[in-house]
């Protein structure tokens, strides 16, 4: 029987699948796009040949998801460890080409596209790389390492010509385009606050992976590893788990405020970084061998409203976003989205005048009721009840995504989630770092493109 190993967000998603399947039993089923070139099949010359650059959990993730798109075939793929080498034949089921070296991918003339799931400190040198060699990029999320780097990718996305689509795959989810659409149509009046968390209670949401065998100097080229990082002695730990540790990684606002951003941006139609951030967290129960919070909050400023973001990796609890209207709230938890409507009608004040005397409360309120009178039968307004909506349970929006990148690169219409919209929500998670890292308020300077102490 063959084996295909569930993603995080599928084995979460199964755990609460009968709470989930009634709610959405009473929900309004959103119906998915269908993929753009199925229907009449890709012709040869249009089949997009991609390379995957980084095989680990979510290297693999992405590559699987590219070959469920029509007209897609995978040619090579890079790591620095032997075991992901050959997990990436396993996935492509057939003997591709592989090697330690990404440049070698690039100079292969049979490689249209590169899927980037490196660690990211290597995310803007291969985009940068791989788009002068005139390959079209998806690169996981967060697009950069730093503010600098971020600034970088944009320019050479535009320098070269090329598609450049970040991973973050709520972008291209219908439960997000419903939520926008309400969010545009007025109907949850002036929104003032956005709130969202994602949480984990285990060993693999906390990174702390565990290290393969075979995990050895002989099987991993570590000083490619280290980059332009500081030089360390071969260290496992530091390999599988980088994201525990600032040379690599950017802790959960690169691992997971991101989706939550990229999902509010979207909704709201957010265009550039925030104004401000202010974090405040800690390390409290993963102790060992880290250097980034294991529970951060962060509350940024937008020209529009405020932004609550959380990341709790000692609690789990389900995965929110809240927008809060004068006129209703917005609430998406996993695929399903709920519109709850306000009561604004107009109505007599009832609290603040019990110590009015009585003569004075009834004058208030005949003068109230002759102001605001009665409507007329047939003129009453029914006060719209909640509403739900959901994707069908066999959805999943990371092969939207994908398809998405896909017939960009068919196509040459721009991408759904390019390296500009990457650049804007990688600087909030660079905001919500230096705020935390260095307890001060951190405020985005656009005219220097740098974020600085208030």
């Amino acid at each position: 029987m063959e084996y295909h190993p569930m993603n995080r967000r599928e084995f979460m998603g199964a755990s609460a699948g009968v709470a989930a399947l009634g709610a959405a039993s009473k929900a309004t089923l959103l119906s998915p796009r269908p993929l753009q070139a199925a229907p009449g099949g890709v012709p040869p010359s249009d089949r997009v040949r991609f390379a995957s650059i980084g095989t680990g959990v979510e290297g693999c993730t992405i590559l699987q998801a590219a070959l469920r798109c029509p007209g897609t075939e995978i040619v090579a793929a890079c790591d620095l460890y032997d075991g992901r080498l050959t997990a990436a034949k396993e996935y492509a089921k057939k003997d591709i080409f592989t090697t330690k070296d990404y440049r070698a991918i690039l100079d292969r003339n049979d490689v249209d596209a590169v899927l980037i799931a490196t660690p990211d400190h290597w995310h803007a040198r291969i985009t940068q790389e791989a788009c002068a060699a005139s390959k079209d990029v998806y690169c996981e999320k967060p697009m950069s390492h730093t503010v600098e780097q971020a600034f970088a990718m944009v320019e050479a996305m535009q320098k070269y010509g090329r598609i450049v689509q970040v991973g973050s795959q709520c972008r291209s989810s219908i439960v997000y385009a419903k939520a926008k659409e309400i969010f545009e149509s007025g109907a949850l009046g002036q929104v003032t606050a956005v709130e969202a968390c994602i949480d984990r209670n285990d060993a693999s949401g906390a990174w702390v992976y565990p290290i393969p065998p075979d995990a050895s100097e002989q099987t991993i080229d570590w000083n490619q590893f280290l980059g332009d990082t500081h030089k360390l002695p071969f260290d496992p730990i530091r390999f599988f788990r980088w994201r525990c540790f600032r040379d690599y990684g950017e802790g959960l606002p690169g691992d997971l405020y991101v989706h939550m951003l990229t999902g509010i941006h979207y909704i709201a139609g957010i265009t550039a970084p925030p104004l401000r951030a202010a974090s405040m967290g800690g390390i409290f129960r993963w102790t060992e061998n880290r250097e980034v919070p294991d529970l951060i909050w962060t509350l940024f400023e937008y020209p529009n409203f405020r932004l609550s973001l959380r990341c709790n990796l000692n609690n789990e609890s389900p995965a929110v976003s809240r927008y809060y209207g004068t006129k209703g709230t917005i609430e998406i938890k996993d695929d399903i989205l709920t519109f709850t409507p306000q009561n604004t009608q107009p109505q007599p004040e009832g609290y603040s005048i019990l110590g009015w005397p009585l003569k004075l409360r009834m004058e208030y309120l005949q003068n109230w009721h002759k102001e605001n009178p009665a409507p007329l039968p047939g003129q009453y307004t029914l006060i719209q009840s909640a509403e739900t909506f959901a994707a069908p349970r066999t959805y999943d929006y990371q092969i939207d995504h994908m398809n998405n990148f896909m017939e960009s690169v068919r196509t040459r219409q721009p991408s759904v989630e390019d390296a500009i919209y990457g650049k804007n929500t990688g600087i909030a998670c660079h905001m919500a770092n230096y705020s935390y890292f260095n307890k001060c308020l951190a405020v985005w300077d656009e005219g220097a493109h740098k974020i600085q102490a208030a």
